[in-house]
Parts: structure tokens; sequence; C-alpha cells
């Protein structure tokens, strides 16, 4: 794990374009996203589960309402993967990076913080981004499904953000994100067995899926909070960003995706909003 600032940005980037390249994930598997996202939270939950034993912490009381953020990860899986599989990876990526503009309205209607003018500013960039994205308002457009499901995916994800804020201090986050991806596989079991008859399931899928689950997942995260040790919380959610771009360019380079100019410009607004609402979060802390 990084102990110098270099490493511990290169292991920032390093988790950032892991998560990038979760979304290409539902194009190489031929599965429904029910599928996809259980054997993601069933590995990650295992690989979680096995680190937690293998660090021999003290382990603090079950909280029950861990249940609600597990059934919050499933369904912002769930609209993730099902808006690249009617669209593409970047309009699910861009999507679901709505996020800080969901945070936002969040935290005016929960919590009462009043908005400042930088915050503003990042709703009205997401907003542009996303109209820049949308080819005709139409819902017989792809694009149009694609984005719905994304802007789903980063109020589910907004939605999480913010219950994980209240109790993130007082415990430990590989302990918070084992309990998130066990529940979150619990709950997706029901809907995959409703679904009816199961599609083949052959070893390339399973090796995705392995991948997905302790790579792109378990990994990536852990990586992602060893670094937090390192630098600010500023500096790697500004670098946090960048995932829509990594997951476009990799969508480029891997699956021949080449993202049209709206797309480009979409891409760059919500990146900058996303950056422009990190400024506030970290002065804020």
């Amino acid at each position: 794990m990084p102990t110098t600032r270099t490493g511990a940005l290169l292991a920032l980037h390093g988790a950032v374009l892991l998560f990038g390249l979760a979304g290409l994930f539902g194009k190489w598997l031929d599965l429904p996203p029910v599928l996809i996202v259980l054997g993601r939270t069933t590995v990650a939950a295992a690989a979680l589960a096995a680190l937690r034993a293998f660090r021999r912490t003290a382990r603090l009381p079950f909280e029950p309402r861990l249940i609600g953020n597990g059934v919050l990860l499933a369904l912002h899986w769930l609209a993730f993967f099902e808006a690249i599989r009617i669209a593409n990876v970047a309009i699910g990526l861009l999507g679901y990076a709505s996020f800080p503009l969901f945070v936002l309205v969040l935290e005016r209607a929960l919590l009462g913080q009043r908005w400042a003018r930088r915050e503003v500013a990042t709703a009205v960039l997401v907003t542009c981004g996303l109209g820049l994205l949308v080819p005709e308002f139409s819902l017989a457009n792809p694009v149009v499904q694609g984005l719905a499901w994304g802007l789903v995916s980063g109020l589910t994800f907004a939605l999480l953000a913010v219950a994980n804020r209240s109790w993130a201090a007082g415990r430990p986050a590989i302990d918070i994100a084992f309990w998130q991806n066990f529940w979150a596989a619990l709950a997706l079991v029901p809907l995959a067995l409703a679904a009816g008859s199961m599609p083949a399931i052959g070893l390339s899928e399973l090796g995705l899926l392995l991948v997905l689950g302790l790579v792109c997942t378990a990994f990536a995260h852990t990586l992602f909070i060893a670094a937090l040790r390192t630098v600010t919380a500023h500096t790697a959610s500004v670098i946090a960003a960048l995932e829509p771009v990594y997951g476009i360019v990799l969508a480029l380079l891997l699956l021949g995706e080449i993202p049209g100019w709206r797309t480009v410009a979409g891409a760059a607004l919500i990146a900058g909003a996303a950056i422009l609402a990190s400024r506030r979060g970290a002065r804020g802390a």
C-alpha cells in the first residue's frame, strides 16, 4: 500500500481507472444487469470478508441501517449497468457522474443547507452537460433511455453518499463496504430468481465476474481508501471526478466506442462540475 504522496497519487489514479474500467464489463458480459451486479457484490463481499478476518480488527456491532445502504448500492449498480446495456459506456458513466448535483439537492432538502454561488454554478454545469448528451427529447431514443438510467444511478449513489456520511467517522471503511456489498448481494437474490430461466454462465463469464468483483471493486476500493491516509479528501475527490474521462478513453481503446462531440463536451462540463463540487467539500471539511 502507498506510503509516499507520489505513491498515493498513483494509487488514486489506478483506483479511479479501475472504477472506469468496471463500466466496460456491462458490454463484455452477455448477462442481465441483475446477474452482473449479483456476481460483483458476492465476489466483493467475500473478498472484503477475508480482508476483515486477515486484519483481525475489533468487530463493531452490526448496524441495521446498513441493510438500506446495501439496497441502495444494489439499485445504483443495477441502474448503472442497465444504462450501459441500453446506450453505451460513455452515457452510463456521464449519467452517474451527475451525482454531485443530486448531493447538493439532497443536502438542501434533508439537511437544510443553503446553496452558495459555487454550488449554483455546479448545478448549471451538470444540467448543461446532461442537456448536451440528449440527441432528441424522445423516450424511444436509446441514448435518452440510457441517460435516464444513468441519472437513476447518480441519484442512488448520492443517497448512499449522504447516508454514509452520518457514521463514516465511526466505522472502518472496509467494514462499511463489506456490509453494503453483503446486503446488496442478498437483496438481489430474489430478483435473480424472479427473472426466471438462468442464462448459461461459462468459464469466461465467471472469470470476468471475478475480475469485476476482485479487481474493479474490492481491490479498487481498498486502494482508494489506503491512499486517503496520505493525500487529502479534496485531492482524492478531484481525481475521482476523472472516472468518466478514464471510462470513455478505455471504451474507445477496448470497445471501439468513438464519442461524438456532444459526448466530449458534456463530459467536460460534468467533470468540471464534479471538480467544482469537490472544492466546496474540501473547504467544508
